[in-house]
């Protein structure tokens, strides 16, 4: 059961089902399909699909990625950032809305599943955690000014060329301020005003459908008086038809690339969320599980006519607050929104696109997180840089760039920080007859140190990356202190390879020339195992390593110069008495 389960995730946790969870998962999946409505809607619109494809995605895409995910509580679907990289991507070879743009969207789609397929099953889900979050804050505050921008053309009824960048975006709509419609300017406005304050007073209300409605009936009205409000049309009610991508060897390689850069987001975007649930959840969810979960939903959703998805922040959210308890909840989320279009779908032929923007415009402004960014700018300077950095490019540069360009200065963060790791120099911070006697940084306070014997600490693994800058530190302490023996308390390495213990070496063959050593303590096991099985032990000798702090200073203590040590005035060791 237990290899089937690894496959088959949903046979793990169907076994926890029960009445209560039942239950808890029907409410919770009512809930997400009445608030995921409007959103599927306006998602499409952004990604320059008909209306009903966004419709189709939450139906289809939340069933699989339920089923093959790891978490309990990700939904996944069409999501904001994803919508405008599709559009991006697809507008520079079809007319939005097109035949065309419909079946390079499907194949862009399953080209991103494959993708993500591939680093799910290859268990890629760690490298996740090298890029900083603040590349996925950056790209979608980039990304909500984007979507905001391309909306509020509809609200002003003011032409502007589809695909425009943002500066040229503002542009046109500056210049075309003495062309404002009143009608649709009115209908935007009560749409984003009501949907606000029932958001404010009735947070429990769907505030999104309700603005919709009240703007549609406003549109009504007012089209007794103007032919100027055009509307979303007939929608199709029924379920998701069977599509095929282009399997083309033409659009295979001009979408690659793209599908690529929609993969490696929709894994950021997904993997974040769910550990962000997690958290409050005290769910350990599996990041290679994840990628197969959203690789097999877009495969599986280019084939019913789906466009690209990833997990959803708001509805992943709302799913949890709302008490749900397994992924059933996001399973019946979907059934119930199928339910639900056939309902209300002749309804929405009734919706002004005035109306939809400014929805989308409220949504755009929930998906730039202030508060994280405030924290930002306060507390870290080379985190500023990366959202910075991806922000601006996502407003000013090609999208999939912006998102190259984030997960790059990530990993150039994590290298310059796993490089350059802390190194503390200790000495203890209580006199020689108290008990017991603790190693401190002097960074602390300024302890008395002993004049022969520097005691340091790595906080980070010693590899080809690092070394370089701990000789630094080492061969300081050797030429400008002239010390010649330096203990290393290694409880903060975790790893060291070759390079690491080659560099360690030549430190310590020049403090033997100079009668002394390098001393090693509390070195963890497997990092000690792997230093015998490398005979690093052997060449720095056995003798020079010890389990705990005391042993080793009574051990060092014999090997320095007894000169020194009786004009010594520091008495720091209690061997010093």
């Amino acid at each position: 059961m237990i290899k089937f389960a690894s496959i088959f995730p949903f046979l793990a946790w169907f076994r926890l089902t029960t009445k209560e969870t039942i239950k808890a998962d029907f409410i919770a999946g009512l809930t997400g399909a009445i608030i995921v409505l409007p959103q599927s809607v306006a998602f499409a619109t952004i990604a320059g699909l008909p209306p009903e494809y966004g419709l189709y995605t939450a139906m289809v895409v939340p069933i699989i990625a339920a089923f093959f995910g790891s978490s309990f509580h990700l939904v996944s679907g069409p999501t904001t950032a994803i919508s405008i990289v599709v559009f991006a991507a697809i507008s520079k070879h079809a007319i939005p809305g097109s035949e065309e743009f419909i079946a390079m969207a499907l194949t862009l789609t399953f080209l991103a599943g494959v993708y993500q397929l591939v680093f799910g099953l290859a268990k890629f889900g760690m490298l996740v955690n090298f890029v900083s979050h603040n590349v996925v804050i950056g790209f979608t505050a980039g990304a909500a000014l984007l979507i905001a921008s391309s909306q509020v053309p509809y609200i002003l009824g003011i032409e502007v060329v589809k695909g425009e960048n943002f500066v040229d975006t503002w542009s046109a709509l500056f210049s075309g301020l003495g062309e404002i419609n009143l009608y649709l300017l009115v209908v935007g406005l009560s749409t984003l005003a009501s949907s606000i304050l029932v958001k404010l007073y009735k947070p429990q209300l769907p505030n999104l459908l309700i603005g919709m409605f009240v703007g549609g009936f406003i549109a009504f009205y007012l089209s007794n008086f103007t032919q100027t409000i055009e509307t979303v049309g007939v929608m199709p009610a029924y379920l998701p038809p069977l599509s095929t991508p282009d399997f083309s060897l033409n659009a295979l390689k001009s979408l690659a690339p793209e599908a690529f850069a929609i993969a490696l987001l929709g894994l950021i975007e997904a993997s974040s969320i769910g550990r962000s649930i997690a958290t409050k959840s005290n769910q350990k969810i599996d990041p290679s599980q994840e990628f197969v979960g959203q690789g097999a939903s877009n495969i599986v959703a280019s084939f019913f006519s789906s466009y690209a998805s990833s997990g959803s922040f708001t509805r992943s959210g709302v799913n949890y607050e709302a008490g749900a308890r397994t992924p059933l909840s996001a399973i019946l989320a979907a059934l119930f929104l199928m339910l639900i279009v056939f309902l209300v779908a002749p309804l929405i032929a009734y919706l002004p696109f005035a109306a939809m923007a400014s929805v989308i415009l409220v949504v755009s402004y929930n998906l730039i997180d202030f508060k994280h960014i405030k924290k930002t700018f306060s507390y870290s300077g080379s985190e500023s840089v990366i959202f910075s950095a991806t922000f601006l490019a996502t407003l000013l540069l090609e999208l999939e760039f912006a998102i190259y360009l984030g997960v790059l200065l990530s990993l150039m963060l994590f290298i310059a920080k796993t490089s350059t790791p802390e190194i503390h120099t200790l000495a203890f911070g209580s006199p020689a007859n108290e008990e017991p006697r603790k190693l401190q940084s002097i960074r602390k306070s300024p302890l008395t140190q002993c004049p022969q014997l520097k005691i340091i600490r790595i906080d980070m693994s010693i590899y080809f990356g690092s070394i370089n800058h701990i000789q630094k530190q080492i061969s300081r302490i050797i030429d400008n202190q002239r010390i010649r023996h330096i203990l290393i308390v290694a409880s903060g390495v975790n790893f060291i390879d070759l390079a690491g213990m080659e560099g360690l070496l030549v430190e310590d063959k020049r403090l033997k020339k100079l009668n002394g050593s390098l001393y090693f303590v509390a070195v963890k096991s497997s990092v000690l195992e792997f230093m015998g099985k490398a005979h690093f032990v052997d060449e720095i000798g056995e003798d020079n390593f010890f389990e705990i702090k005391e042993d080793a200073i009574n051990n060092i203590y014999d090997r320095l110069d007894r000169d020194k040590c009786a004009k010594c005035q520091a008495l720091i060791f209690r061997e010093c008495q």
